[in-house]
């Protein structure tokens, strides 16, 4: 019937700033490189975070994409449409949207 479920987390390690812009409305947008280990290899991954230097509002995707040019174009996205922190999981969804059609 019902059985638990075991979920393993995957961390992020060696995280590093690829890129980083200040925009307009005083939000830092970064762009880091990391690794992650599955099934043992490991996979070089793209995060992207934001953080108002105003609020001190944070917000961060870890392990946005395994390729660069996504990555930074989903900032560039961020960038141009002044996006706070909060907004980015949903900004998330809507580029997701238009990369897979």
């Amino acid at each position: 019937m019902f059985g638990m479920v075991r979920h393993k987390r995957n961390i992020v390690r060696d995280r590093t700033v690829y890129m980083e812009i200040c925009g307009y409305n005083k939000v830092t947008y970064r762009v880091v490189v990391g690794r992650i280990s599955i099934n043992g290899e490991d996979i070089v991954t793209y995060g992207v975070e934001a953080q108002d230097r105003l609020t001190g509002e944070y917000a961060a995707i870890p392990d946005f994409s395994r390729d660069i040019e996504d990555a930074v174009d989903f900032a560039e996205m961020l960038i141009t449409g002044r996006t706070s922190p909060a907004q980015i999981y949903g900004k998330a969804l809507s580029y997701l949207c238009t990369a897979i059609s």
